[in-house]
């Protein structure tokens, strides 16, 4: 059974261009369009697309508030196009705050230099969001033992789970981590120097729900990757720094890493650790040709193995392939706990999967538990 989708853009060109593009793949069918919000809100209901593809800048209803108004009528998993500027970040994180799942850039070149490779990612993109029929999901409760923060979109939208995507190259289905019911986990026992986090699709909501729930005096410094264009990192580091306790910054050059200071990889760069455990410093360098994430989880987590070696508390959000597992493995050989996402909480259980098919997480956690749990592993609970 192919995979419905609605394009929903303003310009008659990019939604024929954009639909040619999904219909040349056997397992997509572009089932209609629409010109504006509010004709997307009303096809939604009538065609019952698996995904929808949003234009951000449209007529009558702009899409982020067509986002909110589908996700409170039918809830389904939404792929945003968003130009790469400052404006286009802003936009494209309150269409996430408003439930959107994913973005792509809307010149195709901006996604990839190669056409072809471009239409792929494109295809990929779509189908990992329409694997599986969007569920609505419970908002997660706050743990009564923190202050509340600056309340956000993310914490009380109607949300989507298990919209299972295609998993990396020859990563097969393996037994699940151990995963404990709520109030039944317990401290590991281990010390820790630094928590690093690895995320990709749906990763700023997911990492949102974290953060925001972490207390000012945590007591280890936080490494963020997150898959996401140059232009975005910084306004996305600027959101949570206002929505946390902790502070959250854009990781420059030469930052010093400090306990409850979180440093969110550039995007467009590689973010590594250099020094001692003691004195740690971070490095910015080129993305590189031949990596195809920049920032890559996998890069980061190998360069924190031989700093920090053991001391490390890391874990695997949602996201499409595998990004994380090589560094994974390291960072687990010098005796790090490892933690993942469970498929449950997941837009897309690929990265998180990787892991636990490589034998390499400790265990699969609820997104909603995940603050709890690391406030309590890093002795600060």
């Amino acid at each position: 059974m192919s995979i419905k989708v609605l394009v929903v853009d303003d310009s008659s060109f990019f939604r024929r261009r954009l639909s040619e593009i999904l219909n040349l793949d056997a397992e997509l069918e572009v089932v209609g369009t629409a010109s504006n919000g509010r004709d997307a809100v009303d096809k939604v209901q009538k065609l019952r697309p698996d995904v929808v593809t949003m234009d951000i800048e449209m007529p009558v209803m702009d899409g982020i508030a067509a986002v909110k108004a589908i996700m409170a009528v039918q809830p389904t998993p939404i792929l945003m196009f968003s130009s790469l500027t400052q404006e286009g970040a802003q936009a494209t994180l309150n269409a996430l705050d408003a439930g959107a799942m994913d973005f792509l850039p809307k010149r195709f070149e901006d996604i990839s230099r190669d056409k072809d490779e471009a239409k792929r990612q494109l295809q990929q993109r779509v189908k990992a969001l329409g694997r599986r029929r969007a569920m609505p999901l419970r908002r997660p409760e706050p743990p009564a033992a923190l202050p509340s923060v600056t309340p956000s979109l993310a914490s009380s939208r109607p949300s989507l789970v298990s919209t299972l995507a295609s998993t990396a190259p020859g990563v097969s289905h393996a037994a699940p981590a151990p995963s404990l019911a709520r109030g039944a986990a317990k401290r590991s026992g281990k010390r820790y120097q630094l928590l690093a986090i690895g995320t990709s699709t749906g990763g700023p909501v997911a990492l949102q729900t974290i953060l925001t729930r972490i207390p000012r005096d945590f007591p280890l410094p936080i490494l963020l990757i997150q898959h996401m264009p140059a232009t975005f990192t910084g306004a996305f580091a600027q959101r949570l720094n206002n929505l946390c306790q902790i502070e959250v910054k854009e990781a420059q050059e030469g930052d010093v890493l400090r306990p409850g200071c979180a440093y969110l990889a550039p995007g467009g760069k590689q973010m590594m650790v250099d020094g001692s455990a003691s004195n740690a410093r971070i490095r910015i360098v080129d993305g590189g040709e031949k990596v195809n994430y920049k920032p890559c989880v996998d890069i980061t987590f190998a360069s924190v193995a031989k700093v920090f070696g053991g001391n490390v508390l890391a874990s695997v959000l949602t996201g499409m392939g595998a990004d994380g597992r090589d560094g994974a493995r390291l960072l687990k050989q010098a005796g790090a706990r490892i933690w993942a996402q469970d498929e449950r909480s997941c837009v897309v259980y690929g990265m998180p999967q990787a892991l636990v098919a490589a034998g390499l997480a400790d265990e699969s956690i609820g997104i909603d538990q995940f603050a709890e749990r690391i406030t309590m592993e890093a002795g600060n609970g």
